[in-house]
């Protein structure tokens, strides 16, 4: 059998075009399953293997997108946050069916001039961002520099980029507007309002409060990390400022709501009976837990999956357009009082 020994000589094979052989070699769903295989076959059988570097010489494409998650420049939260996991895992699930690597990086290591960083210096075809911080000026930078990029976060007015996102506000609104209908009226809300999601969440809180005819107290708004560790100290700063009239706890994420709740448990509290909680994002820790936690689902694996679609449509030139994602309230133990 004559071995061979490039892309063109599988397509004269098989009859089929070079372009569809290399899609095939590359795992794209844009070729039929069957075909797929059969390219694949004959390539193993000729012992055929893409050349990485010659092929990124040839087209100028690195077939590598950069993650990017934004994390405050004071903050304890990680890679190893549940929700984060859970996202990162579904694009770069999404990137290997359309054979691509990721590149996962974040504002620690990264440079300023992410266009340098990651685009001239040829490190990425494109980049997913995480979050936006505290409405971090670097992502305008590579708006005006038309950089093609995709951001997981807040739809924001006048934004010059594509976001997917979860509708913020309304969870918020249903998460407290449930707690209201258990009975509860001294809501307290932990999260860090200077992240744009977690200002919209807010937003969905005091609408929900004033809709019941309930004045907002910034008193029960105590800035949170997103970990559970600063949860556990939000629901100490509670609890020694007397909170004893606090009977509903609304946090922006599960991780923080677990912390408190370890809190709240060890001081002698009993939930729901004395104080509901709800969180978000439905993580598989909410679940499990003791009681287990009533919380806002995102549909996190769509969404990565979404941004993976949207960032490669771009790269095809492509128009783009942001989209937030329907959010629910699934209720568990952690706030069903007995009214």
């Amino acid at each position: 059998m004559t071995r061979a020994k490039s892309i063109a000589d599988i397509a004269k094979l098989l009859g089929v075009s070079e372009s569809t052989v290399s899609r095939a070699l590359n795992d794209n769903p844009l070729i039929a399953e069957k075909t797929r295989h059969k390219i694949q076959q004959v390539a193993r059988e000729h012992n055929f293997k893409i050349n990485a570097k010659a092929r990124a010489l040839r087209t100028q494409k690195t077939m590598v997108i950069a993650v990017v998650v934004l994390f405050k420049e004071r903050t304890e939260q990680g890679i190893s946050d549940p929700w984060l996991l859970d996202m990162l895992g579904a694009i770069a699930d999404e990137l290997t069916r359309h054979g691509y690597d990721m590149l996962l990086s974040n504002t620690r290591t990264a440079s300023d001039d992410w266009r340098d960083y990651y685009f001239d210096s040829k490190r990425a075809d494109g980049l997913i961002v995480i979050g936006q911080g505290e409405h971090d000026a670097r992502i305008d930078r590579l708006a005006e520099q038309d950089c093609p990029f995709v951001v997981w976060g807040a739809m924001l007015p006048d934004s010059q980029y594509c976001t997917v996102g979860s509708d913020n506000k309304m969870g918020a609104f249903l998460a407290v507007n449930h707690l209201l209908n258990q009975g509860c009226q001294r809501i307290a809300f932990l999260g860090d309002t200077s992240h744009s999601e977690m200002e919209q969440r807010w937003q969905g809180y005091c609408l929900a409060l004033q809709q019941a005819g309930i004045q907002v107290d910034e008193s029960l708004r105590l800035e949170t990390d997103f970990t559970s560790e600063a949860g556990y100290r939000s629901a100490t700063r509670l609890l020694e400022n007397g909170a004893g009239d606090v009977d509903g706890i609304f946090a922006v994420s599960d991780v923080i709501a677990l912390g408190a709740m370890k809190k709240l448990i060890e001081a002698g509290r009993h939930i729901p009976a004395d104080i509901a909680m709800v969180g978000f994002d439905d993580v598989a820790l909410s679940m499990f837990c003791h009681p287990s936690l009533t919380t806002i689902r995102q549909q996190t694996l769509e969404g990565g999956k979404l941004l993976v679609r949207k960032l490669l449509d771009k790269l095809a030139g492509k128009t783009v357009r942001s989209q937030v994602m329907d959010v629910q309230l699934v209720v568990r133990e952690s706030s069903r009082k007995a009214l």
